[in-house]
């Protein structure tokens, strides 16, 4: 069921776009600048570091967790009903993150982010992919891919400005406005649609041991040594095997095992949950050493970081076409390791550091690589999973990439030594520093090899 499909260049077609556009602009402008406020906040807020783990983390889990549920929700209550509900909810979270008094309330804020945000993000694509017709379905995708590069784009530059000259608190107030804005022009302009054979019980249980699972690691990872750690971990890994049993036996499940037993989709998963770990890794030491041990300004620090952003914008639409043309096996393999030499260059920063030298030449050559990486690797688990299945699989491969960043970022300060204050102490960190950038590069080439021996040079049509 659902209203007659909008045509492109209409004004109701652009209301759509620009609705789907602003709602997930907001959640890729905190994502590119809430690492950048970190220290800021920590200095503010006299947070430790396992409480900045937690604000990057807390968003990260209930994302990961939640956000197959969220898209099932949308199929069956209505896209746009649950792009809004999911809007308004990241835009409450925010006003709460954005007056948090405490490292603690803050914390909380942004797990509320991450509910909104697992409601909002599979709504803003879905209300695109329910509105248009076929014909016109791939231009207002590509639009909407468009305008959000344009927001990732100008996040550094945002972020930076707002916290330098008014406060870290504006990143997140600064949602409000785009909220109503959005929802407005949804509730006003949107048609609702649905998914007529979407199933009518969901995976409430598989969703609760899900976050179970994510939640109680990275609680042991990240609170490692205290008295609740070791049980944390025992009941991460309790939830772990009974959702695997649970998913199993459900007639509805939110992770079909089905799709996992495709060697191509079980693979690029891996590879994916492997990159994005050293993405999350590489993202959240760098922006910390630009601040604490080169001495960069918060807009320094994101603005450090924009060629990623550029390259993904200008070539990641080339490397798909590229994957399209000799197979996807040599991006997703090369991809990877290019990101590694990127990684490498990059992990001489210290406090005599020249951008020009030390930073632009590395995190150029790794912003190539992802682009090289990115569109193959979509394009491989959507041809792996059957064609019924394909919001679903890429809903699965948008999860564990989530999941491999949250586990990166709770685990390597833990392997490092790194706790308490470590991440203002310019001696402490610069020391952790290189050896996480040399772990990040190894988990890319094991990604890199992990496509080589596993992915088909070229995938077979269905």
């Amino acid at each position: 069921m659902g209203a007659e499909a909008v045509g492109w260049g209409t004004p109701r077609g652009r209301a759509v776009i620009a609705a789907a556009t602003l709602g997930s602009g907001m959640t890729w402008l905190d994502g590119s600048v809430v690492n950048v406020a970190l220290r800021t906040i920590g200095e503010d807020l006299d947070a430790s570091l396992a409480q900045l783990q937690w604000i990057n983390n807390g968003y990260l889990l209930m994302l990961a967790s939640l956000i197959l549920i969220g898209g099932s929700l949308g199929d069956r209550f209505g896209r746009r009903r649950v792009f809004v509900l999911g809007t308004v909810l990241f835009a409450a979270a925010s006003l709460l993150c954005g007056l948090a008094p405490t490292a603690e309330v803050l914390m909380v804020a942004r797990i509320l982010q991450g509910v909104g945000g697992a409601l909002l993000t599979p709504g803003s694509l879905a209300m695109i992919q329910g509105a248009f017709g076929p014909r016109d379905r791939a231009r207002a995708i590509g639009a909407w891919s468009g305008l959000g590069g344009v927001a990732g784009a100008i996040g550094p530059f945002v972020g930076g400005v707002l916290i330098d000259h008014a406060s870290w608190r504006w990143i997140f107030l600064i949602n409000l406005p785009l909220a109503v804005v959005t929802v407005v022009i949804a509730v006003r302009w949107v048609p609702e649609t649905r998914d007529p054979n979407a199933p009518t019980t969901f995976d409430y249980t598989g969703a609760l041991l899900a976050s179970l699972a994510l939640g109680g690691t990275t609680y042991a990872l990240i609170e490692w040594g205290s008295g609740g750690a070791p049980w944390a971990a025992a009941a991460g890994v309790i939830a772990a095997v009974a959702f695997v049993a649970l998913e199993r036996a459900e007639k509805a499940p939110m992770m079909p095992p089905a799709l996992f037993r495709d060697r191509t989709f079980s693979a690029s998963n891996a590879m994916t949950f492997l990159v994005y770990a050293a993405l999350g890794a590489v993202l959240f030491f760098l922006v910390i050493q630009l601040q604490t041990v080169s001495g960069y300004d918060a807009l320094q620090a994101g603005v450090a970081t924009l060629p990623i952003t550029i390259c993904m914008l200008f070539l990641a639409a080339r490397g798909g076409a590229l994957g399209a043309r000799i197979g996807p096996r040599i991006p997703m393999t090369v991809g990877p390791l290019v990101m590694a030499v990127g990684t490498l260059l990059i992990s001489g920063v210290g406090a005599d550091v020249d951008y020009w030298r030390d930073v632009l030449p590395g995190i150029t050559v790794f912003g190539l690589g992802l682009s090289l990486m990115v569109a193959p690797l979509t394009a491989t688990v959507l041809a792996a999973a059957p064609d019924d299945n394909a919001g679903i699989a890429s809903g699965i491969n948008n999860a564990i990439a989530r999941a491999g960043s949250l586990m990166a970022v709770a685990a390597l300060p833990l392997a490092l030594g790194l706790s308490g204050d470590a991440y203002a102490d310019p001696v402490v960190f610069d020391a952790a520093y290189g050896d996480a950038m040399v772990a990040s590069a190894v988990l890319l080439a094991v990604g890199g090899l992990v496509s080589w021996l596993t992915i088909p040079r070229r995938m077979p049509q269905r």
